[in-house]
């Protein structure tokens, strides 16, 4: 299965433990994109909407197009009540919006999955003049607040992780002054979340890659992460710090 693809076999466990973003992010988002009741947005790829409900409370004119069939009749579920929002099941890469543009066309950790020379300037043809594209992410350090635990855990990796495809995706978000945009920021934002050893287990096994693995060496992972922060006091610390990257269309 695609990575891509992947997160449409675990809704429930995506929505709970996947990280939400900060409030100052949305905040400096709207301030750059001026989003009110009067403009439009596009969300690409919104899983379960850890990015959607703020951009919704402005009143704008939302959109989503969620490539999960899972993924999306979850968000459909979640957010009925708001008069402004609307999904579509479809592929970004290949779905025809017609003459339709927006005045925010942004993605959630999901822009990665989409190859740069596709992404890019269809985001750029489906922004009206002056419109913005987001980029927001989040990079967790797990080493540097937990050195000797870190140490342990990358034991267990190198025995025990073998999934079976390789996580190899990579975009060089900056890239995205090569296709017309101008205006480019790069903002970030820090967030420290503290976990037990079987939550921290749960949250790992959201990761595309993680999903793939089999026995007999899933079993053998988990319990090897999962013993050696219990052995730690049942302690991990994360620290996240939270990207965004904004461009304009001129």
């Amino acid at each position: 299965m695609e990575f891509r693809k992947i997160f449409d076999k675990i809704p429930e466990a995506f929505d709970k433990w996947r990280p939400r973003y900060c409030e100052e992010l949305f905040a400096d988002l709207f301030d750059y994109a001026g989003l009110d009741s009067s403009k439009t947005a596009l969300e690409i790829g919104p899983g379960t909407g850890q990015a959607t409900e703020p951009v919704l409370k402005t009143g704008c004119s939302y959109l989503a197009i969620e490539l999960g069939e899972h993924l999306a009749a979850f968000m459909e579920d979640r957010f009925r009540s708001y008069g402004n929002f609307q999904i579509v099941n479809a592929d970004f890469e290949t779905y025809d919006f017609g003459q339709q543009q927006f005045d925010l066309v942004y993605s959630a950790a999901t822009i990665q999955w989409i190859p740069e020379k596709v992404g890019f300037p269809k985001a750029y043809k489906l922004l009206k003049s002056g419109g913005t594209f987001a980029m927001m992410m989040t990079r967790t350090d797990y080493k540097s607040p937990n050195e000797a635990l870190f140490a342990q855990i990358q034991g267990v990796y190198e025995k025990h992780f073998r999934p079976e495809t390789p996580y190899t995706c990579k975009l060089v978000y900056d890239n995205v002054v090569n296709y017309g945009f101008t205006d480019f920021e790069c903002r970030h934002y820090h967030k420290t979340r503290e976990m037990t050893a079987e939550e921290f287990v749960a949250y790992i096994g959201t990761h595309c890659d993680h999903i793939t693995l089999q026995e007999p060496h899933r079993t053998a992972f988990y319990e090897g992460v999962r013993d050696a922060i219990q052995n730690a006091g049942n302690r991990i610390i994360l620290q996240d710090n939270i990207v965004l990257y904004l461009v304009r269309k001129p």
